[in-house]
């Protein structure tokens, strides 16, 4: 079995994996860095929203992953199998045993399709979508684009997801585009959730409800989905111990997730799965050079880019102060952010960190609708992801 050594092994090639690969390249005295990475594209997913929402193509989100690996790094286009950290190694699927000085775990999170009955089946057809995956993305547009009335459904599980405003911020376009239509009236528009509430961070949570109440939005907390029936156009919800059947004509399924089965499988993990790290150093709690950012690690934030954006410096430098036998001076403070849009040209910027404390970057009430704020969401964060966070500027 192949054995090669690298100073830091970074396993996962997306936001927190490149961006941190960036920055370490940039140190006067770079440590030597691999990043295992088996995806050839590279994919900018907060504006998957907008695709399903009709005001980009899919193809917008996409790029090479070549173009994005850092000079200097070597690229191994594979993924990890089995987790080694007693011995400081990791082993992939290829057959390669990887020795490190410091291991960071940035693999994501895994979309857990099968959790929901008849979901993989119908998926992509027969009126059921999902943003979450670039293969059905451009259906959500079809769908709001086709209708006529009836019922249009949106849902959010139990379970952690990545970027936890994207299921209503679907509904919120779908439903405006109804009334542009003339159809509203003929529709009626469900957010079935499994959760409690509209959002967690009350200051935004109400100026979500009032939008709920304005525009006729049917709310349906306690509803986690557990089953589609494609051939009679149903959908099963789970409602404390009981079942509900609702039916729909188009239905956005958010599906359940959870830290990647490699993950949980190894000895990294905590006891939901996630790779287990202090919350403002990133650093495992029991292996000392391992590492962890983004949507697997289980830091009790939001798993957003925006996340991973304030998560990346505060790793890398105690990262690289650990190398050097110095202590850990970077301090994450929970910082996540969640343009919420609740319309063509309009979102909520909801900035908060640890605890829901707000935590807002404009001198004005971010609570309101803006289209500034929908600008920045549309073109400003994505023109800073790929010319700035991928090449290790924040």
């Amino acid at each position: 079995m192949a054995e090669e050594h690298y100073d830091v092994v970074i396993l996962g090639g997306g936001t927190a994996g490149i961006s941190i690969a960036a920055r370490l390249m940039s140190e006067p005295e770079p440590p030597t860095v691999a990043v295992v990475e088996p995806s050839d594209k590279h994919y900018y997913q907060p504006i998957w929203t907008l695709v399903g929402g009709g005001v980009f193509p899919k193809e917008i989100s996409e790029r090479e992953e070549v173009d994005y690996i850092p000079a200097g790094v070597t690229w191994i286009k594979d993924r990890v199998s089995a987790f080694e950290p007693d011995k400081s190694s990791v082993r992939t699927e290829g057959g390669k045993t990887l020795k490190y000085g410091d291991l960071v775990v940035a693999i994501g999170i895994q979309l857990d399709l099968h959790k929901i009955k008849g979901l993989e089946e119908t998926l992509g057809k027969n009126g059921v979508t999902t943003n979450y995956l670039y293969s059905t993305v451009e259906y959500t547009w079809k769908l709001i684009e086709d209708f006529t009335g009836g019922n249009a459904i949106f849902t959010y599980p139990s379970t952690p997801i990545k970027c936890a405003g994207a299921p209503q911020k679907i509904m919120w376009l779908a439903e405006e585009h109804f009334r542009k239509k003339g159809v509203r009236d003929k529709s009626k528009v469900t957010f079935a959730s499994a959760g409690s509430a509209i959002f967690g961070v009350p200051k935004y949570r109400a100026a979500l409800e009032k939008l709920v109440a304005e525009r006729d939005i049917d709310t349906r907390f306690g509803h986690d989905l557990v089953e589609l029936r494609a051939a009679a156009k149903e959908a099963v919800f789970r409602v404390g111990d009981e079942e509900k059947v609702l039916s729909y004509d188009m239905i956005h399924v958010t599906p359940p997730q959870s830290a990647p089965d490699v993950i949980k499988q190894s000895p990294l993990a905590n006891e939901a799965g996630w790779v287990s790290v202090d919350k403002h150093t990133l650093q495992h709690t029991k292996y000392p050079n391992v590492w962890s950012a983004g949507d697997c690690c289980s830091a009790p934030t939001s798993k957003t880019g925006a996340a991973v954006r304030k998560e990346v410096p505060v790793l890398v430098e105690n990262l690289l102060a650990r190398r050097a036998g110095k202590p850990l001076t970077g301090h994450y403070d929970g910082y996540a952010s969640c343009p919420l849009v609740t319309g063509r040209g309009k979102v909520i910027l909801a900035e908060f960190g640890y605890d829901g404390k707000i935590m807002e970057s404009f001198p004005f009430d971010q609570a309101q609708e803006r289209f500034t704020m929908y600008a920045l969401k549309a073109y400003g964060l994505p023109s800073m992801y790929w010319h700035g966070m991928l090449r290790g500027r924040m």
